[in-house]
């Protein structure tokens, strides 16, 4: 029987009386990793009530003395890094290389926002009368509900729960059910490294249980939401409905483009990795290839080549190049758009199968899947989120720009060239949040905004200088020290 986990409210840990269980399972192996608590809406309301309770004094606590407690947690984080990078690779599935990145984001990440704690800047402008000085300040919010993916399971949390408490805010953490024992993980970093009771909270179980509280609670000032589209659109409208500010963070259909001057071996290294990491379940994932019709044929021969060596299997093994999905749903959903590919006429050229036979029938295992596709089609459209690509060939760098904007999502993108004034033209016209030059589609940074426009988000960013806007009020102070009545724009 594997561990048994409670919530965290409070400051501890616990298990309401009659609480319904779940398990999470390998989807590698099928091994159970834990039993956690299906938490009820009591629950979530209890959580909320928790976090408000600690506010008052987590806000009080002085910003730098919350950045040596999140520095702590970077250091536990750091001294924990091999035991939680095979919790994100036993029960998401990805490769140990990338479970122990994904740790390492999370590391690099609260290290970075201990800094904000010495910042958290605000404005000095001058006023127009004289005696007078006007400046900003931030301010927390108070009670921020985190709901987060199971792709990056240590990552993603932290980019929401660190930034979130560096500036003051209290938090009650949503994870993704079928990643739960990394939440537990995480959580416990926190409570270790000295983060006083009700300041981090941990809900675990459906979202259809508690999510309502959470994204309703008059307490509760901020929802910061990542996943899917259709569940983003959900909360957003349930929180807007009671005046939440909601930060949404959801799909892609991220380009590649390689032009017929690029380097293309770099840019065989790019797609494979883009396309393949993580099984192609990143909201960042190179899902479409653009490839100009000089190297078109080229290109995809030795795309072919390289796949034929590339290995999928135990994600713990040394040399596996890709784990399975990361459950039985995800595994449907792709082979559905799979043959929703073939349908549409689309052609297959290698992969598009589930693996089986030995310890394939463990898991959720898919072949890497190319098809040779139209602009148009649903696969060349839609978020797949899995290791599916579809190649498209493209006549020039205008035909690029068009199919590469011609989706609903704005998250990622990438051009291959050795052009630079191109290359500065696709910065410009591509439209996504972010754009790579010479580099695949992945590889975020966290000293650098992360979001992307259209229906990949509703506006904000989350990571670098810009982590801290969606937790914080400005607040405007005039200072006047005239000693008399002066009034701004009143002639005389």
């Amino acid at each position: 029987m594997s561990q048994e986990f409670g919530l965290f409210i409070g400051g501890k840990w616990e298990v309401p009386s009659g609480a319904k269980r779940f398990a999470t399972r390998s989807p590698s192996t099928g091994e159970e990793l834990g039993s956690f608590v299906a938490a009820t809406s009591d629950d979530a309301r209890r959580a909320i009530e928790a976090a408000h309770k600690a506010f008052d004094g987590w806000r009080r606590t002085p910003a730098p003395k919350r950045g040596q407690i999140l520095l702590e947690a970077a250091r536990i984080f750091k001294e924990r890094k091999e035991e939680l990078g095979s919790f994100v690779s036993k029960e998401m599935g990805k490769i140990l290389p990338e479970g122990k990145g994904d740790v390492q984001e999370a590391i690099d990440f609260v290290e970075y926002m201990s800094g904000e704690g010495r910042r958290l800047l605000g404005e000095t402008v001058p006023s127009e009368l004289r005696n007078k000085y006007c400046f900003t300040l931030r301010q927390p919010k108070g009670v921020i509900v985190a709901i987060t993916p199971w792709n990056f399971p240590v990552a993603i949390p932290n980019w929401k729960i660190a930034a979130a408490l560096i500036a003051g805010n209290t938090v009650v953490f949503k994870p993704a059910t079928n990643t739960s024992r990394c939440a537990v993980e995480l959580t416990k970093v926190y409570e270790a490294a000295g983060l006083p009771p009700g300041v981090l909270n941990l809900v675990t179980g459906s979202g259809g249980a508690v999510g309502k509280e959470l994204t309703t609670h008059p307490l509760v000032r901020t929802v910061s939401f990542t996943g899917g589209t259709d569940t983003g659109r959900g909360v957003y409208t349930e929180a807007a409905k009671a005046l939440k500010y909601v930060h949404l963070e959801m799909g892609g259909k991220n380009p590649q483009i390689v032009m017929e001057d690029a380097d293309l071996e770099l840019a065989l290294e790019g797609v494979l990795f883009g396309a393949f990491g993580s099984s192609g379940q990143r909201c960042t994932a190179t899902s479409r290839l653009l490839l100009h019709k000089d190297v078109y044929d080229r290109f995809l021969e030795m795309l072919l080549k390289r796949l034929k060596s590339f290995k999928v299997g135990d994600p713990l093994k040394a040399g596996t190049d890709m784990g399975p999905v990361a459950s039985l749903d995800q595994e449907k959903k792709i082979l559905e758009y799979i043959e929703i590919g073939k349908k549409e006429g689309a052609k297959l050229l290698t992969g598009g199968k589930k693996l089986t036979g030995g310890a394939f029938d463990k898991g959720f295992f898919i072949e890497p899947t190319i098809f040779e596709a139209k602009h148009g089609m649903r696969i060349s459209l839609e978020e797949i989120f899995g290791p599916v690509l579809s190649v498209i060939k493209i006549s020039d760098f205008e035909e690029a720009v068009r199919v590469a904007n011609g989706v609903d999502y704005g998250l990622s993108s990438s051009i291959y060239t050795k052009d630079v004034n191109r290359s500065f033209q696709a910065m410009e016209r591509l439209e996504a949040g972010i754009t790579y030059i010479n580099a695949p589609t992945i590889g975020a940074e966290v000293q650098l905004p992360f979001g992307g426009i259209k229906n990949t988000g509703n506006g904000g960013r989350e990571a670098g200088t810009v982590a801290i806007e969606e937790f914080t009020e400005i607040k405007t102070v005039f200072v006047d020290f005239s000693a008399r009545l002066q009034k701004a724009q009143i002639d005389g």
